[in-house]
Formats: structure tokens, C-alpha cells, sequence
């Protein structure tokens, strides 16, 4: 696999480069120089997933991995199902919980720990440093948890993710280090790009990036929009509407790329909160980010989406109009008032998927059938999922364990001095 970097050209990689070095020069994101689509997709889509998965990477990364190592490593990190549950005859939630940390960051921090795992040189430091605005922290905590000559350090917004997303993270110690940061998200992911700036810190302690901007993660989510797709019957395929709720937009960005790789997808739908920034640019072409709110989705708590040039890039390549990409944004109050229906039409869900399943019903024509993506479990946002909704959701096995354990988490001020003596004094 062979990847440029958006920002300067010139500077071309392999996968394993790309995996092992986060971003290129400029802060640049690096994309594939090729993506051509897959032969034969009736038959791709009748296989099981893991299968199906080891085939649509192998295609986008190459002969840089063995087939039989790459199936071991998709065997491991796609442990667990993607279902696609029908919510009416028209519409399906594809649910991307069943993962170890309940969210389906887990399908990306799995993939990207494998990668690493099999990629990085024996013996040879690396330190895994991320920003999470909710889910991504957890996914990819567990994920390296233990693994030896990694450690990792998460960074977070202090107060502004659930308590229960904050403990999945928080309490595990040994190699997982976090700092809570007195700051929203774009503050965190503004610490993370002056880190990888530093030469001096990057060469220090063998710097790493496990957000949605490492190639790793997001060439892991490409699988399950395939999965989604293969669940459909047959005849509903090439009518399949998504809608994608969006903050860093590394996910939309998955899903063009199994467009891209040829599966029918008729469209895809942006969906945001009150952090618009992607919205009111579809609108109006103006890139207009507003600081970011606070608001029940926080994992889309993102006004500087990072992964935003990707999918200009894309639609750049392919020819395709990005006014083709349709979005919208929903306050708290019609995200409370959106969860309520859906649970009234017999779903559970959370506020994440309750704007994309809004946002698919604004969107979606009668001759198109809709998928919207549910990102985490109900349970994760207990606190405001009963509140609304007048329920007690029971917790499952993993939040239940953690939500008793003590956080070991430390506050720090959203600057980087800090965060680099910390770094090169652990």
C-alpha cells in the first residue's frame, strides 16, 4: 500500500510507515495513493465477516502482510459481531458496541494494536499518545493494555465525557497513562499535533498516534460498512442510505472508502450535534469552526474535525461532488426528543445514535432504505439515557467492573510544556 501526505505530496510512505509514524510532515495526513474497486462484490459480500474483512484489507494494503498473519490479526481484533438490527421495514441500526469497551472505536484500537504488534521493530520503544472525546480512549487503552514495550498516554477533556466512558480508561494503570485537560477536545488534539511537532519528544520516547487520523485505524472501519452492507437483503443494497453520526469524521471517512471500494451505497449522511462546523460548510463553503460545545454527544464534541481533509481528498479523487454527502445537526433538545421516538418505536438507544437515526428520517427518500450507526452502548450514557427516557438500563459486565474502581488519572492545564515534561520524565 503506498500513501501520500494531503499536505505535502512529495512525501510518500508504505502501510507499515504510515502505521508506525501517525502523521506526515506539515501535520499532514497520509492517504492511498490507489483505490481501485473489488472485483466480484456479490461474492465478497456471502462471506462471513472475518473473511470478508482479511479480504477488503488485503486489497487496500497489499502484500505487506501475509494473508495468513493478516487473518490471524483481523481474527483477533474482530472478536465480537457488528449486527444489523431491524428497527422498521425501511430502516436498521448496524451496532457497533459488542466490542470489549462497548463502542465501535474497539474495531479500530484492536486493529491498529495488531498492526503495531506485528509491524514495529523488536524491542523498540513506542508511546501510543491520543486525544478522546469519549469512546476512542477506552478502545484504545484496552487494546494495548499490557502490551510490552508500548506505553500510552490518553488525553481528555476534564468533565466533559460520561463517567462511565472516563472509568473504562481510567482506572487500568500499568502501561496506560491519562491526563484529564483543562480544555475541550479541540484543546487535547491541538496538545497531540504540538507533540508530534517536537522532534525532540518524538524521537524521545518513540511517538505514536492512535487517533482516527492513524491509516491502522481507519482502513479497520472500512469492514464494517461491508458488514452492514452484506446484512441488507439483497434486492435493499443498492438503495442503502447511511447516516454516520460524525465528530472527528474519521468514520464518514471509512465509509467513502468502502464506497470508493465499489460497495452500493447509494449516499451517506453527516450527522452532527451542535458542533456544526461540517454542516455549515456543506451549506455555505465557508470552513467556520465556533468553539466547541458542550452537549449529550460528547463524543462529537469536535468543531476542528481532523479527519475532514480525508474526505475532500477522496472527493477530489473519485470526481464526486461533496454536496453529493448530505448533513445535519441537532440540538440537545430534539436529540432528547428523537431518543424518546426511537425507543417509542421499540429501540433502545443512546443520543449519538438517536441524531443519526433523526437525521436519516429528515433525509431519506421513500424509494431508499436507511442504516444509521449506533457508536456506543446505551449504557455508557446511563446518567442521561434514564433521565430521558425514565429507565434504569442495567450495566453490562465491563462498566460494571470499572465503575467501581478508582480513577488514576491526573489534571493537567492544556499546555504542551507540560504535557512534554510529563512525557519525557516518566
Amino acid at each position: 500500500m503506498k500513501l501520500y501526505n494531503i499536505k505535502d505530496n512529495s512525501e510518500t510512505i508504505n502501510f507499515a510507515g504510515a502505521v508506525k509514524q501517525g502523521l506526515g510532515r506539515g501535520q499532514g495526513l497520509f492517504f492511498p495513493e490507489d483505490i481501485t474497486p473489488i472485483a466480484n462484490l456479490d461474492a465478497l459480500l456471502a462471506l462471513p465477516f472475518v473473511p470478508r474483512s482479511v479480504a477488503v484489507l488485503q486489497h487496500l494494503i497489499g502484500d505487506e502482510i501475509p494473508e495468513i498473519t493478516l487473518t490471524a490479526m483481523v481474527e483477533r481484533a474482530f472478536a465480537f459481531p457488528a449486527p444489523l438490527v431491524k428497527v422498521d421495514d425501511e430502516t436498521y441500526a448496524l451496532e457497533l458496541f459488542h466490542g470489549p469497551t462497548l463502542a465501535f472505536k474497539d474495531f479500530g484500537g484492536r486493529f491498529m494494536a495488531q498492526c503495531l504488534a506485528t509491524l514495529s521493530e523488536d524491542g523498540k520503544k513506542i508511546t501510543i499518545l491520543t486525544a478522546t472525546s469519549g469512546d476512542t480512549g477506552a478502545a484504545v487503552a484496552h487494546a494495548f493494555y499490557g502490551l510490552p514495550n508500548i506505553d500510552v498516554v490518553i488525553l481528555y477533556p476534564e468533565g466533559k465525557i460520561s463517567p462511565l466512558q472516563e472509568k473504562l480508561f481510567t482506572t487500568l494503570g500499568d502501561n496506560i497513562t491519562t491526563y484529564a485537560v483543562q480544555g475541550d477536545f479541540d484543546d487535547c488534539q491541538a496538545l497531540v499535533k504540538d507533540a508530534f511537532d517536537d522532534e525532540e519528544l518524538k524521537t524521545a520516547v518513540g511517538l505514536n498516534s492512535a487517533n482516527s487520523i492513524n491509516i491502522s485505524r481507519l482502513v479497520a472501519q472500512v469492514c464494517y460498512y461491508f458488514e452492514a452492507v452484506a446484512q441488507l437483503p439483497a434486492e435493499q443494497r443498492d438503495k442503502a442510505v447511511i447516516a454516520v453520526p460524525s465528530g472527528n469524521f474519521g468514520n464518514l471517512t471509512a465509509g467513502l472508502i468502502a464506497k470508493a471500494l465499489g460497495l452500493p451505497v447509494k449516499r451517506f449522511i453527516a450527522a452532527t450535534n451542535e458542533n456544526d462546523t461540517v454542516p455549515r460548510y456543506l451549506q455555505s463553503g465557508k470552513w467556520d469552526p465556533k468553539r466547541t460545545v458542550a452537549t449529550l454527544s460528547n463524543a462529537m464534541d469536535v468543531s476542528r474535525p481532523n479527519n475532514w481533509p480525508r474526505v475532500e481528498e477522496l472527493c477530489r479523487v473519485k470526481g464526486w461532488e461533496l454536496s453529493d454527502i448530505a448533513s445535519g445537526a441537532l440540538s440537545d433538545k430534539q436529540t432528547k426528543d428523537a431518543l424518546k421516538r426511537l425507543y417509542e418505536h421499540g429501540y433502545l438507544c443512546e443520543p449519538h445514535g438517536a441524531i443519526g437515526w433523526e437525521l436519516l428520517n429528515q433525509e431519506r427518500t421513500k424509494d431508499e432504505v436507511g442504516i444509521f450507526l449506533c457508536t456506543a452502548h446505551p449504557a455508557k450514557f446511563k446518567e442521561n439515557v434514564d433521565e430521558i427516557l425514565g429507565q434504569d438500563i442495567p450495566l453490562p459486565a465491563p462498566l460494571a467492573k470499572h465503575i467501581a474502581m478508582e480513577s488514576l488519572s491526573s489534571v493537567i492545564p492544556a499546555d504542551f510544556a507540560v504535557l512534554k515534561e510529563k512525557m519525557m520524565n516518566k
